[in-house]
């Protein structure tokens, strides 16, 4: 909106420059404003709908996951699971995220970022619909990746479509859209549970109806999804100003402001794929982004489960999880815009990591005892993937480099997420209780910590790569 604000004053620039060099000049003014204050009010429009549009995409990329962990012990039974089929079930996921996740850039090149995320909410929409009636384990599986196909690249391409659109924004817009995320996350943890008993107890009612949300978020990405690469305005994409332009508002979020007069030497996008492997940040920032997904899988999966085997209610534990993902709703919001403000994010990076360790052994030595402070705890460590998301935008200069940086960090990241959950059920299996799993929980986070404060610190990737 801050860019609508630009163009607003561009235009009112441009009809008065007419009017001085036109007769009469109160018919000059109108016949030339008009067309400029149309423009005006369909790019402020615009901007709104795709605001509206991220929020609400971003509502849904967690029901699917999250109101399965409150039901997993009904869908078990309902399926005939074992424990490792059902960490398995865990670990598909971030399996999905990897694989589709990577698809995420050609797609956004060839139909652009809206068109991907608007057939991603309708593959969400669509997976919801079919799993709890698909029939069988296999089923209830593939219906739960094409649900998870359409997250996944909707994943990669929020922190595209925020640089694109509001590059002076990236703290703002990503806290926000990370916000609507953790409110999904904890609302499917916390009434799923509720809903089903209230609509008669069965496990696929309950799951059903988070496709009603799908659904409602398709509708602002329709329209949109005919914009392949102008930004809200109708413009060029936004952070690809003429020369001479300067936003307003707040100053940039991520990269120096080039020097008065440089504009022009301002580096601009290569044509040239980005050898993002070549980074070191970038490997440091996938190996953060996979722990962190080991971790917030692991929780969202399995924490219902290790309160209600240590004697909470199943309602209870649900809520309990929905604690754990609430805490991601104002802290989401927080920590990009706190993070964009220092020169280095490691600092933020050893707090989350210590509230996880801190949580892990809560739930070791007293579950029950201490379920709302352990919950609490590992809700903060779990803000790790707004951060994540954050240092994206970050360590990347372009938005080439944050489109390859984004796919790579998260793809790269959920592949290596993928052993975790299913470790973790395997492990519960056969060791017949919690502590092992703790254990691995507690010994990740280790080398979580460690890899977040190197991908904070402050360089690109695109320096990297170009050594």
């Amino acid at each position: 909106m801050d860019n609508q604000s630009s163009h607003d004053s561009m235009m009112g620039g441009m009809a008065s420059e007419q009017t001085r060099t036109t007769t009469p000049p109160p018919l000059r003014a109108s016949a030339e404003g008009a067309p400029g204050r149309t423009a005006a009010r369909a790019g402020d429009r615009r901007t709104r709908l795709l605001v509206v549009g991220i929020v609400l995409a971003a509502l849904n990329l967690r029901p699917a996951i999250t109101s399965l962990g409150a039901l997993l012990e009904e869908v078990r039974d309902g399926l005939g699971m074992s424990g490792s089929v059902a960490g398995l079930l865990t670990s598909v996921p971030p399996l999905c995220f990897a694989v589709f996740g990577v698809m995420a850039p050609r797609l956004a090149r060839r139909f652009g970022p809206g068109a991907v995320v608007c057939a991603g909410m309708a593959a969400i929409t669509a997976g919801l619909l079919l799993r709890p009636y698909a029939g069988g384990t296999a089923g209830f599986l593939a219906a739960s990746a094409l649900a998870l196909m359409g997250i996944a690249v909707s994943n990669v391409l929020m922190p595209v479509i925020v640089k694109r659109h509001f590059p002076d924004r990236v703290g703002s817009m990503t806290g926000l859209y990370s916000m609507a995320l953790a409110l999904g996350t904890s609302a499917a943890a916390a009434v799923t549970v509720p809903m089903t008993e209230a609509l008669g107890g069965s496990w696929r009612t309950g799951l059903v109806l988070w496709a009603g949300l799908a659904a409602a978020a398709l509708l602002p990405w329709l329209p949109l999804a005919r914009n392949r690469g102008t930004a809200p305005g109708g413009g060029r994409p936004a952070g690809e100003r003429s020369e001479g332009a300067r936003p307003t508002g707040e100053p940039p979020e991520t990269g120096p402001r080039p020097a008065p007069g440089a504009h022009a030497r301002v580096p601009q996008p290569s044509a040239a794929p980005l050898r993002i492997t070549r980074s070191r940040t970038a490997w440091a920032l996938a190996v953060f982004f996979g722990l962190q997904a080991t971790a917030a899988y692991i929780t969202m999966g399995w924490m219902p489960q290790i309160f209600r085997d240590a004697g909470v209610p199943a309602s209870t534990a649900g809520l309990l999880l929905a604690v754990t993902m609430a805490m991601g709703v104002p802290l989401a919001f927080v920590i990009p815009r706190v993070a964009t403000r220092l020169p280095h994010q490691g600092p933020i990076v050893l707090a989350l990591g210590g509230c996880g360790l801190v949580g892990y052994a809560g739930l070791y030595l007293a579950p029950a005892g201490g379920a709302w402070a352990w919950a609490l705890l590992l809700g903060i460590a779990n803000c790790a993937f707004p951060l994540a998301l954050t240092m994206v935008g970050m360590r990347a200069r372009t938005g080439t480099g944050v489109t390859q940086l984004s796919a790579f960090a998260q793809s790269t990241g959920y592949l290596i997420s993928i052993p975790g959950p299913l470790l973790v059920g395997v492990l519960y299996q056969h060791s017949g209780g919690w502590g092992l799993p703790l254990a691995l929980m507690a010994g990740l986070m280790i080398p979580q910590t460690v890899v977040g404060f190197l991908a904070g610190r402050d360089r690109t990737v695109e320096e990297e790569a170009a050594r």
